[in-house]
């Protein structure tokens, strides 16, 4: 196969041992996501909860549900994916 291949193979490999617990050579890091209460950002907008979520490219059910929660990883809003 090409050396794309290979490569691509050896880093799943090697990803599914760490997944499973063997030891690897891979490098893991982890970042902290710090806490964010949208709800407060939104109010001090003067937005309505639709506009806000329009605003910030999420359906307006995603705000209700409480899928902004800090905990949740829900799709990134247009305002932070540019």
């Amino acid at each position: 196969m090409s050396e794309v291949y290979d490569s691509l193979m050896e880093g799943l490999n090697e990803a599914l041992a760490f997944a499973q617990g063997e030891q690897t050579n891979a490098v893991v890091r982890q970042i902290a996501v710090p806490a964010v209460d949208v709800a407060a950002i939104r109010a001090s907008t003067g937005l309505s909860q639709g506009a806000f979520a329009r605003s910030i490219g999420v359906a307006k059910g995603t705000l209700l549900n409480g899928d902004m929660a800090a905990d949740s990883q829900p799709a990134p809003p247009r305002c932070c994916s540019r």
